[in-house]
């Protein structure tokens, strides 16, 4: 006759637990709000705040030099297209684009500043 075959024990050990995981020395400093940990933040808001001024000049300076432009070359402010003129014309229907292009560029860019906000707070 044939033996059974045998089946192998396994020991199970409780104090083989995972690692805790500590806290980065960062994200520390941020959660306490120590001097460090307000450095981080108050960079990351003046980055933000510097891509806002950019993107607002941006369009400030795109929008406003209409009026200079239109009195610089008075002919052009009496040019017509689809019974409207030209002022008009830019300024209530291709200023939209312009805006919407200008918001899409400004979130890109906060959330790339906040991503590598967030990698500088993993990475250390």
């Amino acid at each position: 006759m044939e033996e059974p075959a045998r089946t192998q024990r396994v020991r199970v050990v409780l104090g083989d637990m995972a690692p805790t995981r500590r806290t980065p020395p960062v994200r520390a400093e941020l959660d306490q709000q120590t001097n460090v940990g307000e450095v981080l933040v108050r960079g990351l808001v003046r980055a933000q705040l510097g891509l806002a001024v950019r993107i607002a000049a941006l369009v400030a300076l795109t929008v406003g030099s209409l009026p200079l432009l239109f009195a610089l070359f008075p002919a052009l402010a009496e040019v017509t297209l689809f019974g409207v003129r030209l002022p008009w014309l830019l300024l209530g229907v291709a200023a939209y684009p312009l805006f919407v292009g200008a918001g899409w560029i400004y979130t890109r860019g906060a959330e790339r500043n906040e991503r590598d906000f967030v990698e500088l707070v993993e990475r250390s």
